[in-house]
């Protein structure tokens, strides 16, 4: 399965969890890692470990998804982009852009950043959307995408997953010809730190079904390193997957309307041409 060996692999939310368990397998398989994390304490350790190039960025916030671009755009190519990075907040937050902050962290950031380095990626390059199957208990609502009635941190999250999704079908549609490929995926339930920023009663119950119901963080590495590197999804486009096969995403995931609508949703409040 390897078709990392030499090639610049930049992932997001690469310190910890899938992340880093994806990272420490390309670097294994001979990638060239550009990782991007928040904590320099915990990154750097890792980077120097893995001998990758580290940039720090909060990619809940749009200036420094902006930063991080202009950073990035400096490789001289991008062969895979792994967007990664992630959580869910049972408190509704807003950004200092006035997003709600799992659909600015979730979504926004894959979005932008896909956009902001697309002139960096060679004919062949793959973008790799880590979604959830929480997506199929959404439908977005394009009156209130920030999830301002009615909030709780799982609906949040469902909804940026299904964002995910529709943004990789608004996104292969673009890429038709290109020699370039955007696919999604379910990772599946993985006993990472992924909820540990909450508190109380949601965290201990949360922490309860991992013990119990949950994956190693090496099995919910899995399928994105397979998308990332394998040569069998080669000019593959526009799937959604689990456990490393093509699955049926859910109806309102599959909604061309609905996806060229966040896409222009999108694009207009991260200050970019829709096309």
């Amino acid at each position: 399965m390897n078709g990392a060996a030499g090639k610049t692999i930049v992932i997001t939310g690469a310190t910890d969890g899938i992340g880093l368990a994806a990272a420490e397998r390309l670097a294994s398989m001979g990638a060239k890692l550009v990782l991007v994390g928040r904590d320099p304490a915990k990154g750097a350790p890792i980077a120097a470990r893995l001998k990758a190039q580290i940039h720090y960025a909060d990619l809940s916030r749009l200036d420094a998804v902006r930063a991080l671009a202009r950073e990035l755009r400096a490789l001289p190519r991008i062969d895979v982009l792994l967007n990664n990075a992630g959580a869910i907040f049972t408190r509704r937050e807003e950004t200092a852009d006035g997003l709600e902050r799992t659909f600015a962290l979730n979504h926004m950031a894959y979005y932008m950043l896909t956009r902001l380095l697309s002139d960096r990626m060679v004919r062949g390059a793959r973008v790799v959307n880590v979604a959830s199957g929480a997506h199929r208990m959404a439908t977005l609502d394009f009156d209130d995408l920030q999830t301002r009635r009615g909030y709780t941190g799982w609906l949040a999250y469902r909804r940026s997953k299904l964002a995910n999704v529709l943004f990789t079908r608004a996104l292969a549609r673009r890429l038709n010809g290109s020699g370039i490929t955007a696919n999604a995926l379910h990772p599946g339930f993985v006993a990472s730190a992924f909820g540990d920023n909450n508190r109380g009663v949601f965290r201990a119950g949360l922490a309860v079904a991992k013990r119990f119901g949950a994956i190693a963080v090496a099995a919910g590495a899995e399928t994105p390193v397979y998308l990332a590197a394998s040569p069998e999804v080669e000019g593959v486009s526009g799937l959604y997957f689990d456990e490393c096969k093509p699955r049926e995403p859910s109806a309102a995931a599959q909604d061309d309307a609905a996806a060229e609508r966040l896409w222009t949703a999108s694009a207009h409040l991260a200050g970019l041409p829709a096309d």
